[in-house]
């Protein structure tokens, strides 16, 4: 009888204990998928009853399932566009998280060290008008550098992309055509080559295929172990991805009040050129009213504690500006 009742106890205690669980479910971005797990793992270790979820889908998939409602919150390395805004069934704020880098990276046959990219070069790759490694272009602004003579195997994303969006943000800055032929997105007609499915996709084609050139995420870059180029910002200095860099592109930023901003191509002679905030994208009245206080907590959380794991995952942290907005915007616009 006494072993009965301490079995049902348990019983008991365990049902509460589920009961007392709350999961929320988020999805999107790849480009800062490394530091949302380790965020996410944080914070849950911290409030052991709360369990965040994140599915890597991308910044497509992202902002599509919180325009939809089918998630807690969404992400995206690119803001919503007004179009997108309008059709949302939920109103969202933009949450700027941390800044990141995406990099030219390479597999070249013979050629290990880094490789300079002009803006018009990156933008002609990737146009298809500029077809082999030992190009006269490319050769030029690497004086020494003894490149084969291969085909280049241009690698983008398949699926819809942040990523996408700030690397053609960039190139719709620097290159007439690009903007007038292909434009800026998280999804874009392609001229050349072959895609595939988020950072960790792209990163794998670049490693297994001789010859190609691909856009990904500093830390995918530094993780997988592939070379990547510095690129010519727009005071004419060849710059390196690196947080020193990264942060460089955010100084002295005018953040709007709706946080929807690009930096892509800033001005600063030590400014990596290809660089952006990436937002988690909140829906401010959630149906889940306790849902709503947990994520009012994580995101005063993420942008205090969280803001000093940032680094060791190659990212660059928020402005303490921009810290100080996001407080003062979480505060008044989610209830």
């Amino acid at each position: 009888m006494i072993r009965s009742l301490r079995v049902l106890l348990c019983i008991a205690v365990l049902a509460t204990c589920a009961l007392a669980q709350t999961t929320l479910n988020g999805a999107g971005a790849t480009f800062p998928y490394p530091i949302y797990s380790k965020w996410f793992n944080e914070y849950h270790n911290l409030h052991s009853n709360i369990q965040i979820n994140y599915q890597s889908i991308g910044s497509g998939g992202g902002i599509r399932q919180v325009q939809a409602g089918t998630v807690d919150f969404g992400a995206s390395d690119g803001p919503m566009g007004d179009e997108q805004i309008a059709q949302s069934k939920v109103k969202v704020l933009h949450v700027p998280t941390v800044l990141g880098a995406v990099v030219p990276a390479y597999n070249i046959p013979g050629v290990n060290g880094e490789v300079k990219f002009t803006p018009d070069v990156l933008a002609d790759i990737y146009l298809g008008k500029i077809t082999k490694w030992n190009d006269g272009r490319i050769t030029k602004v690497n004086p020494g550098v003894n490149f084969p003579d291969q085909n280049i195997t241009v690698v983008h994303r398949s699926d819809g992309s942040g990523t996408t969006y700030i690397f053609t943000d960039y190139l719709s800055k620097v290159s007439a055509d690009w903007k007038n032929v292909v434009g800026k997105g998280t999804s874009v007609k392609w001229p050349v080559g072959i895609g595939g499915k988020g950072n960790e996709g792209v990163a794998g084609s670049i490693r297994q295929l001789p010859g190609s050139i691909g856009y990904i995420e500093l830390i995918y870059a530094l993780q997988n172990k592939i070379p990547f180029g510095s690129v010519q910002n727009s005071a004419h200095n060849f710059i390196k991805a690196s947080l020193e860099s990264t942060t460089a592109a955010a100084e002295g930023v005018k953040m709007p009040a709706d946080f929807r901003i690009s930096i892509t191509n800033p001005p600063g002679k030590n400014a990596y050129p290809i660089a952006s905030f990436t937002w988690l994208l909140i829906p401010t009245n959630p149906a889940d009213a306790n849902k709503g206080k947990i994520l009012k907590d994580f995101l005063f959380w993420m942008v205090d504690k969280g803001q000093t794991m940032v680094e060791a995952l190659s990212y660059a942290p928020l402005p303490k500006e921009v810290v100080t907005k996001e407080k003062a915007a979480i505060t008044s616009q989610i209830h």
